[in-house]
């Protein structure tokens, strides 16, 4: 193999593509970097046997040829270079030589025939959706996924589609979250369970831009094209959470809440909490106002915000970074709390429609029975 491309795009590939290299496997191929040059133009594909990053760059090739590289080492390597053209070449012994302006290493490699070879879907469904839309929907869901659950179907956000609508929906035992978005889709309806690792490495690729990102369903794979990437990931299987039956039909205390004011007041009076402690911020919702409490070993911290309160009094205690997660991805200016009892789930809505929904369970305060 023998191939000549721009030092920069073959660094910004690889830093991308090395996110779905495994660091420690008993496999050592799906610890490197395949390359693959053929017909003027380099693949770079990484794999840790549930999800791949690919990707391809125009390069010059004079021999066509595959190797596997030490993901760390050749992307690390291909960073530093200057900004000249890269020339890299390998041999039958599966050596790399890489050349770069007065630059010369050689990184040992491995053959390509060791490289697991990626799923294919067949057969699937495919849907084309605006990726600022489809990135705001996984950054409103991603936090409340569970990081290590019995269930591992819930360490993934589920997708529901069907006619003209998508739904995504992740819960971790404590809190529960869900974002709502009308598209064009006629087809019949889907839900399947992406893991949270694939959704936070399609979200650092999708941009802001009118471009949208193609999807491709399977039984088992999903496909993400972005822009020149693709991201293939497995599918959790298992038995999600009915999380309609979490969601109560009515309320007693309905409160409008200035959702920078009450971030902010968050903020400030749990600066005492200790992480470890996970000591409940106190909130009482009376008089068309917030009273907020916080108490530790440390000293206690109180504060108080205006809002516009429908029903009856409350008294009740959450994790304030829980609350805190919420209020940060909320883009509007203000949410309405909904209250149910001291021991019932917070319910955080919008204060028109239902974009997104998001769940709280409450911590039991000290003096409650």
């Amino acid at each position: 193999m023998k191939f000549t491309c721009n030092s920069f795009e073959l660094s910004d590939a690889c830093q991308i593509v090395q996110r779905a290299t495994s660091a420690k496997t008993a496999f050592p191929s799906v610890e490197g970097i395949l390359l693959s040059a053929e017909s003027g133009s380099l693949t770079l594909t990484g794999y840790d046997l549930e999800m791949g990053i690919t990707t391809t760059i125009p390069c010059n090739v004079e021999e066509s040829g595959r190797i596997i590289v030490n993901a760390h080492m050749f992307s690390e390597t291909v960073r530093k270079l200057p900004d000249k053209p890269v020339h890299i070449d390998s041999d039958a012994r599966q050596i790399a030589e890489i050349k770069c302006g007065e630059f010369k290493t050689k990184i040992i490699g491995m053959s390509a025939d060791e490289y697991p070879e990626l799923p294919s879907i067949t057969g699937g469904y495919d849907l084309s959706l605006s990726q600022p839309m489809i990135k705001d929907m996984i950054k409103k869901t991603i936090f409340s996924a569970a990081i290590k659950d019995a269930k591992v179907i819930h360490t993934g956000v589920k997708f529901e589609i069907d006619e003209n609508h998508i739904r995504l929906i992740a819960v971790d035992g404590v809190r529960l979250a869900i974002r709502n978005e009308d598209i064009e889709y006629s087809g019949e309806p889907l839900s399947f369970v992406v893991p949270a690792k694939t959704l936070s490495e399609v979200m650092k690729l999708l941009s802001d831009g009118e471009e949208n990102v193609n999807i491709s369903v399977g039984k088992r794979h999903i496909i993400f094209k972005i822009g020149s990437y693709d991201v293939i990931s497995r599918l959790l299987d298992g038995e999600f959470l009915n999380y309609k039956s979490a969601i109560p039909s009515s309320y007693k205390t309905v409160a409008s809440v200035d959702t920078m004011s009450f971030l902010n007041s968050i903020d400030r009076t749990s600066l005492i909490l200790a992480d470890r402690l996970k000591s409940p911020i106190k909130c009482v919702f009376a008089n068309n106002m917030i009273q907020l409490s916080s108490n530790a070993s440390i000293g206690a911290s109180s504060d108080k915000i205006d809002v516009e309160i429908t029903g009856e009094d409350c008294v009740i205690g959450f994790n304030n970074k829980y609350m805190l997660d919420v209020l940060k991805v909320c883009d509007t200016d203000k949410v309405r709390i909904m209250l149910n009892g001291p021991i019932s789930p917070i319910l955080v809505v919008p204060s028109e429609g239902d974009s997104f929904i998001f769940l709280i369970l409450p911590v039991r305060l000290k003096n409650e029975d």
